[in-house]
């Protein structure tokens, strides 16, 4: 593995808040990493973690303590460790990144994988929408009633008792669906308008509606912030690297439209069966618990285990890469 791969594995064994040094001394210990006659060793671990900041890795987090030094986790780990799980959704940035490379001959759909690695790491399982296996899939229309992705996310209470008291007060309230819409790069006002509305238009049954996009022209910045802020829906900005994609605005919390879910599962099998292993989950006893939830892990896209396999993909797809922040080292 990397370098960096050995960090993230670190961060993951260690499970709690941590320096550069134990994060080396761990590395070592396992032989994660061969660092073969570097003189300073911990110091290129040191600065390698500085990096994940820097460069807005979403993986990894840091907390500044006294003295100046820094504890290093994992994003995924916050719940285990006592961090607030929600400080990275609810975090809003007005400053539109740079324009990529505009031709792009890698398909919409390339980008699932991605968007799912990126939920995976906040614990949100996500499953792809084909609309053309629908009922009167090939009906144009019915790109207005299908999201492209959907996703779940589980309130993760620590305890059983704690867990049972909430199933008996109100189920719905321990779960957060979401509907997201993705699109390769929005680049005009009538591109914009029109993928916004299929956003709000596909995600009214769900607790959380996105637009996704690999690419935001920034000179449509005011008008995705209006939109945004009078619709409620979040805009993500993906990328190359779905660890460094990243939430320009929030979106705002919906009760579920329980209609359109019925309505959902009637006319698509993959919305119905996802939807139907959410409850099974729900509603398992202790026992079966584990069983379900891997079901359910089972039925949901793919995602990346390692930031190789993310580059590998990118340069098969022809996604483009920021040669400057390649993900490997």
């Amino acid at each position: 593995m990397t370098i960096k791969e050995a960090i993230l594995k670190s961060l993951n064994d260690i499970n709690c808040l941590t320096n550069y040094m134990e994060i080396y001394n761990h590395i070592v210990e396992k032989n994660y990493y061969d660092f073969g006659t570097a003189k300073t060793p911990a110091s290129t671990i040191s600065a390698l973690l500085g990096d994940f900041i820097r460069n807005g890795d979403s993986r990894v987090k840091r907390i500044k303590q006294e003295g100046g030094t820094y504890s290093y986790y994992l994003t995924k780990n916050e719940q285990e460790i006592g961090i607030d799980v929600f400080e990275a959704f609810t975090t809003t940035t007005t400053t539109m990144p740079p324009p990529k490379q505009k031709i792009k001959p890698y398909d919409e759909r390339d980008l699932h994988k991605l968007l799912s690695s990126y939920l995976k790491n906040t614990k949100i399982y996500s499953k792809t929408i084909f609309h053309e296996q629908s009922k009167y899939g090939k009906d144009s229309n019915q790109i207005w009633t299908h999201p492209d992705m959907v996703g779940i996310k589980f309130l993760n209470l620590q305890t059983k008792t704690s867990q049972n008291l909430l199933k008996s007060i109100n189920r719905v309230d321990s779960i957060k669906l979401s509907s997201y819409e993705l699109k390769k790069e929005i680049n005009s006002d009538s591109e914009l308008k029109k993928a916004f509305f299929q956003a709000v238009s596909n995600s009214s049954w769900a607790n959380f509606g996105y637009l996704v996009a690999f690419e935001f022209s920034d000179s449509l910045s005011d008008e995705i912030e209006r939109l945004s802020q009078s619709f409620g829906i979040g805009i993500i900005e993906l990328n190359a690297n779905p660890f460094k994609s990243k939430l320009l605005f929030p979106p705002k919390y919906r009760d579920l439209d329980f209609k359109t879910i019925d309505k959902l599962c009637k006319i698509n099998k993959d919305f119905e069966i996802f939807i139907e292993l959410i409850d099974k989950l729900m509603t398992a006893q202790e026992r079966y618990y584990k069983s379900t939830e891997k079901e359910l892990d089972e039925l949901c896209d793919d995602y990346f285990d390692s930031d190789a396999e993310i580059e590998k993909y990118c340069k098969e797809k022809n996604i483009p890469i920021d040669e400057n922040e390649t993900t490997g080292l």
